[in-house]
Order: structure tokens, then sequence, then C-alpha cells
């Protein structure tokens, strides 16, 4: 797969949906500690080279800079580094934010001790450019950190539930939650890495008393929820309204907890 049939303004509006809503809220007070959990798996200490790829608002940036990194946040929507910005100042960590596409990283070959991404470059549209791009900035026996929601998971089932009422993707693109597939992330990384391990593991979310107050939270302030809902109807926005609180509710297991299960793979480039 290649770049060539992406449609020009594919990236300006990935970028533009990225900066809907108030994602850093969603990062800080939904999925709070998911960063911590893959900096901690990725063994990240004083002294590493690291780059977080689709960093978003530095959820795993952050923290790798207080375990004493080189951390450089890379990510396509400014908005989401700005956010990350004020978050380190008041963490009083410093790191550097930079735009970059995680399809074409602006970054030298072998440059990072450490590459990762926190659910984050599973929303790159075309997988294997993706995960060629990792191999290729990560130095021979770099370490490979990545959390992504699972298909069968909340976060999939979502994206599955909103898909019926989204725009057709652009040729070639593939779902975000395949990468929380292993037998997917194994065939993107393939012989390029050892020592892969993948593990599924669930994170708490009791944020929501309601399933209603989850999706309405979800409506206002998670990019991709907001663009699906701006392309519908009445009626479509109603039966989608629907579906995403049933949704909750199936994953409710009393007083609004849920829990999400993401793939957590590392492994290390060859």
């Amino acid at each position: 797969m290649t770049n060539t049939a992406v449609p020009p303004d594919l990236k300006a509006r990935h970028r533009a949906l990225w900066a809907l809503g108030d994602y850093p809220d969603v990062a800080a007070t939904v999925i709070p500690d998911l960063g911590q959990a893959l900096v901690e798996a990725c063994g990240i200490a004083a002294g590493d080279r690291v780059l977080d790829v689709a960093a978003g608002s530095g959820n795993a940036s952050v923290p790798a800079a207080l375990a004493g990194a080189d951390v450089t946040a890379s990510d396509l929507t400014p908005e989401l580094l700005e956010a990350g910005r004020a978050r380190a100042e008041a963490d009083d960590v410093s790191l550097s934010w930079e735009v970059g596409d995680a399809e074409a990283l602006p970054y030298g070959d072998a440059s990072f001790d450490v590459v990762m991404s926190c659910v984050g470059v599973m929303f790159a549209p075309f997988h294997r450019v993706a995960a060629a791009e990792l191999l290729r900035v990560a130095r021979s026996g770099a370490r490979i950190g990545l959390i992504a929601w699972t298909p069968e998971g909340f976060i999939g089932r979502m994206f599955a539930t909103m898909r019926p009422y989204a725009p057709a993707p652009p040729p070639g693109a593939q779902p975000p939650p395949l990468w929380g597939d292993e037998a997917h992330v194994r065939d993107l990384l393939a012989e390029q890495v050892v020592d892969l391990t993948a593990v599924r593991r669930t994170v708490t979310v009791d944020g929501f008393a309601t399933a209603v107050a989850f999706r309405d939270y979800f409506k206002a302030c998670y990019g991709p929820t907001i663009a699906v809902y701006r392309g519908l109807d009445e009626a479509r926005a109603a039966a989608l309204d629907e579906d995403l609180a049933a949704l909750a509710r199936d994953f409710d297991e009393g007083d609004g907890l849920m829990r999400w299960e993401y793939l957590l793979v590392t492994a290390r480039r060859t």
C-alpha cells in the first residue's frame, strides 16, 4: 500500500477531525492511566530517546518524560499538541512537541531507542504505511510499544456501531481497531521485530452514571463521534443515539462501570 491514491484533502480532514470537541479531556479523565501503562511496558528510563507517534495531548509522552527520557511527541493535529504543552508545563517537565504525520514521519532512519503509540497510530488509515514508518525511525534493538483498542472491546464495537452512519472510508483504508488484533499487528511488523508479545488488558471506565451520559459526552468531546453526527439528518441521528446508548448499556457492569479492552504490544526492532 502506498499513499498514491489518498485524496489530497484526507490529511486535512483527519487533522480537523481530532481538533473537534475535547480529546485532551477524554484522554485525561476517561483513560488517564493508559499512557503510564505503555511507558512501563516499554521500560522507558532516563536517557532513552523516545518518539510518541500520534501522541495527541501527551497521554504517554508526559509520563515518559517524567521517567527521565528525551521525548518527542509527534501528532498531525496542532491543537492537541498545544494541550499537551500546557499539561507538561503543569507537570514541570520538558519535551518536544512536533507536528508530524504517522504515515510520513519527519525523522531520520534509526533515530530513536523507543517508538511508541497509545491509541494513536491505529487511526492512521493506511496501516502498512504507518507500520513501516514506526520501524524505519527505530534503531536496531529499539523497543516498540503499542496500545490499540481491540475490535471486540467497547471502543472497537463503538466504531462498528458508527460505521453504517459514516461516509465510506478512502479506498485502501483499514479500520482502526484492526491494530487491536494480534495477528494483524504481527503481519504488519513481521520479520522486522523480535520478542513480540501481545497481551489483552482492560481499562476501567467509571465516570458515566448512565449509558446516555456516556453517549452525550462522546457526542460533545470525541472527534470521530462528532464527525459522524455532523453528517446525519435528524432521524438518523436519533437512531445512532439509541444504538450508542444500547452499546453502553450492554457493557455496563452496574453503576456505570465499564471495562474497555485494549491490546498491548511490545517488541524489539531487528
